[in-house]
């Protein structure tokens, strides 16, 4: 089978395509013929050690995908051969098979497509545990999503709406904000050309937002705690700006907000039980059409290296998916 391989940490332009042994399911674990795989900012930064998890060289990236599965192993009642399934794991997912843990693996809808459930487990798994179980969001607050137009943060703008919430989309482009309007957005900021303290101050009538969800870092993490409020939860999702922000402690007394954070990973391993409820709560929106996810970038396996120069370049709108 043919298999992205990092032999050697770096870029992507160091991952290769390779013909490899198929793998076999072991006791516990499921053989996924793979259709689609989704790309996460986590495996931009895994090919190069700078992740929490350093697997050992070589290996396949990709952390989540759907498609059949082909076998079972020992013990394995969950799901059946022929099951169409969504997946995560740490590594493998870019392949054309994949195994993984039958932990990891829950069957999807019919109504769901391939490319639809093979980047939905990370993003509306973190955004929806965020929003839920560490903000506790309730109907009628305010929600600011930075970088709203990538696949977490499109994934929140709709949660958001869907838990009853006022959203505010900011985001670098016009472009990026007509995609946030389309997913639900009550407001958008784009806050390359506009102030985004004065556009919160504006769109809140001074009061402030009650959660930020922050996948991005970098000053606007700064900014954002200063225009929440009082009560306010800012979610620390992730660092896409590169940059990890040093913010003064004492605005947390002063402006009486928290920051929480929010490793989904860790959370869903731990409360696997809890997790799972999320998801089939997620696919009843999905079926009463509450969320529409959307996939705009799709690109074969042979292509990785343009499929990681979409997420690091940041011109992904949704999500970017590889095709085996």
């Amino acid at each position: 089978m043919k298999a992205v391989m990092c032999s050697e940490l770096g870029l992507a332009d160091k991952l290769t395509i390779e013909d490899v042994g198929a793998p076999e399911a072991g006791k516990g674990e499921v053989l996924v013929d793979v259709k689609a795989a989704g790309l996460n900012f986590p495996d931009t930064l895994i090919i190069q050690g700078k992740y929490q998890i350093r697997p050992e060289l070589p290996f396949t990236p990709g952390g989540e995908g759907a498609g059949i599965v082909e076998a079972v192993g020992e013990g394995v009642n969950t799901v059946k051969v022929g099951d169409r399934v969504l997946f995560n794991s740490q590594v493998g997912a870019f392949a054309e098979k994949v195994v993984t843990s039958a932990f990891q693996v829950m069957p999807i809808p019919d109504h769901m497509s391939f490319e639809v459930a093979a980047g939905f487990t990370i993003t509306y798994g973190t955004s929806y545990h965020g929003l839920k179980q560490r903000a506790e969001l309730k109907a009628g607050e305010t929600v600011l999503v930075l970088g709203a137009a990538g696949g977490v943060g499109l994934a929140t703008v709709e949660l958001a709406k869907a838990m009853g919430a006022t959203v505010i989309a900011a985001a670098s482009t016009d472009e990026k904000l007509a995609v946030c309007t389309t997913a639900g957005a009550d407001h958008v900021i784009n806050y390359t050309n506009d102030s985004l303290k004065e556009k919160i101050k504006e769109l809140t009538g001074g009061k402030g937002v009650d959660v930020v969800y922050d996948p991005v870092g970098g000053d606007f993490t700064e900014i954002a705690v200063r225009s929440m409020a009082p009560g306010g939860r800012l979610l620390v999702i992730g660092f896409a700006a590169g940059d990890i922000p040093h913010i003064p402690i004492n605005l947390l007394l002063l402006k009486q907000c928290a920051l929480v954070g929010v490793f989904w990973g860790a959370w869903a391993s731990k409360n696997p039980m809890v997790h799972v409820q999320n998801m089939m709560e997620m696919f009843a929106m999905l079926k009463d059409g509450k969320l529409d996810p959307l996939v705009d970038d799709e690109y074969a396996l042979g292509d990785v290296t343009a499929a990681y120069a979409c997420l690091t370049e940041r011109r992904a709108k949704g999500k970017v998916i590889l095709k085996p």
